[in-house]
């Protein structure tokens, strides 16, 4: 319990407190009030939003029938191909942003590469834009889709398969009514984990977003290393916290991921 609060309730504590002085240390809410009044945070945050929403769902998109094939497989070829999906994360995120700015940049790899096959005519601009910062995000985050995915799906007797096939049920009719619904909590975890560690990306944005897609944790980084201001700094990060915990508070409620063997037995 001391733990807890040293390390999550005290940080939090100090954040908000923060996020109430002024420049002289007097309470004031102005940093409250300057975010709704001006119009370049809400930019800010719907970019955010955005990015985090997009990067989820194009995870899931790929995740979904990758985690799907690699439960399918023996175990020990399961094994195999998951360390390939974890093989990114044994590389730094520094080198691996960087990595893909080489790759996408005008003369890069990719372009050149699309030049001679005659998918396009000229290079084309794959960063410095939300593009290029999706391209970055979806690779980072993939992995943290996959492996609950994995997990969730790998969990499932398949002898639930079996006994809907027996009973008449077709192949499609099985997946979405008994396979799917079993397979929601390692999904909607691995969403979750998706879009917060989305929410609080920097590097990635700030690398391959060329200062063009501005997301929270850059507009948070400038208050602090360039205007000195910890106060509209923590004023953000509060913002930013609150409208998270509500947002995974609503996605719960909405998936009602509690009891999904019940559901799948009632369809």
């Amino acid at each position: 319990m001391l733990l807890i609060v040293i390390t999550m309730v005290l940080p939090v504590g100090w954040l908000f407190y923060l996020s109430f002085l002024s420049d002289t240390g007097a309470f004031t809410t102005e940093h409250y009030v300057r975010m709704w009044e001006q119009p370049s945070y809400f930019r800010t945050f719907r970019t955010t939003f955005e990015v985090s929403i997009m990067t989820t769902a194009i995870c899931l998109v790929i995740g979904y029938p990758l985690a799907y094939f690699l439960s399918e497989l023996p175990k020990r070829a399961a094994n195999l191909c998951m360390i390939a999906v974890l093989l990114p994360l044994w590389t730094s995120l520094l080198v691996r942003t960087y990595a893909w700015l080489v790759l996408l940049q005008r003369k890069g790899l990719i372009n050149n590469w699309a030049i001679e096959l005659g998918l396009w005519t000229e290079p084309i601009a794959l960063v410095h834009n939300m593009l290029g910062t999706l391209i970055g995000t979806v690779h980072v985050m993939l992995p943290f889709l996959i492996l609950p995915l994995y997990s969730s799906m790998r969990a499932i007797d398949r002898n639930y398969l079996r006994a809907a096939a027996n009973l008449g049920a077709s192949p499609m009719k099985t997946f979405w009514s008994v396979f799917f619904p079993l397979a929601m909590p390692g999904m909607a975890t691995g969403a979750l984990i998706v879009f917060i560690l989305c929410l609080g990306f920097y590097i990635t944005p700030a690398v391959l977003g060329g200062g063009k897609v501005i997301m929270v944790s850059s507009r948070i980084a400038n208050d602090i290393e360039i205007f000195f201001n910890w106060g509209a700094a923590s004023a953000l990060g509060v913002v930013l916290l609150v409208m998270t915990a509500l947002l995974i508070w609503i996605f719960m409620k909405l998936l009602k991921i509690s009891n999904p063997v019940d559901r799948a037995v009632a369809a």
